[in-house]
């Protein structure tokens, strides 16, 4: 009768190869470096993200392409036509 194969070293040839290759891939985790910002340039635009009533959103996209730039202007006049107190 044959017996089964002694392990001497309490591990299996799959166990030692996983550790083998965990020590050699590892690396250290290094925190990810932020990009400096640049400097803030007057009159540049900057994405966000603005919810619209849908009659509001209709009547800018009704003229086709360049309601971004419509909204834009609208609210720029809002803006230069308050006085100090309502900008706060």
């Amino acid at each position: 009768m044959s017996r089964p194969p002694i392990r001497r070293s309490g591990t299996t040839p799959r166990d030692a190869a996983e550790a083998a290759f965990r020590s050699a891939t590892a690396k250290p985790v290094e925190a990810p470096l932020e990009a400096p910002r640049p400097p803030s340039l007057p009159n540049v635009r900057e994405a966000v993200t603005l919810r619209l009533d849908r009659a509001v959103l209709d009547h800018f996209q009704a003229d086709g392409p360049g309601w971004q730039d419509r909204i834009n202007d609208a609210l720029r006049g809002l803006v230069a036509a308050a006085t100090p107190a309502e900008r706060g």
